[in-house]
């Protein structure tokens, strides 16, 4: 690997615009939905999501609070769990192609299958916020803390 790439991958800075980059599709829509608190509540009513206001609100907790959990990287495995589940929900909720037709089904289809990806992302996101804690990096050099005492 060449030395700049290596060292744009050791940076923090990097690692943090990671987070923020990773996070942008539900922190940007979280601040969509508070600024436009009716749009979103209208949304969710639209998916039969009831009641709308407060079910809107719970989404835009949930979208803010988590992204922030992970750009800041504080319980990220908290904030990355969140987002995923949030985005696991809205395949069954939202993009249910499986009970569609045609060019709509696969649209939904490939709507969701992006989902599965993110949250894979996430998933990622959550081990490598552990393996780089500092609780891990004061375990050894030779990799991170395991549950069970292990390093490596």
């Amino acid at each position: 690997m060449p030395i700049a790439l290596a060292r744009l991958l050791d940076a923090k800075l990097f690692l943090i615009f990671a987070r923020i980059v990773l996070t942008f599709v539900f922190w940007g829509a979280g601040l969509g939905k508070l600024i436009d608190f009716q749009g979103g509540a209208a949304e969710m009513a639209y998916f039969g999501l009831e009641p709308a206001g407060p079910v809107n609100a719970l989404v835009v907790a949930t979208l803010l609070v988590g992204s922030a959990l992970v750009i800041l990287d504080r319980h990220a495995w908290l904030g990355c769990g969140m987002l995923a589940v949030f985005t696991a929900l809205t395949i069954p909720l939202v993009h249910h192609f499986w009970s569609m037709n045609g060019e709509e089904a696969l649209a939904h289809f490939h709507t969701a299958a992006e989902h599965v990806t993110v949250i894979g992302a996430l998933m990622v996101m959550a081990i490598l916020s552990r393996r780089t804690s500092p609780k891990a990096v004061r375990a050894g050099a030779s990799g991170p803390a395991f549950a069970d005492g292990r390093t490596g």
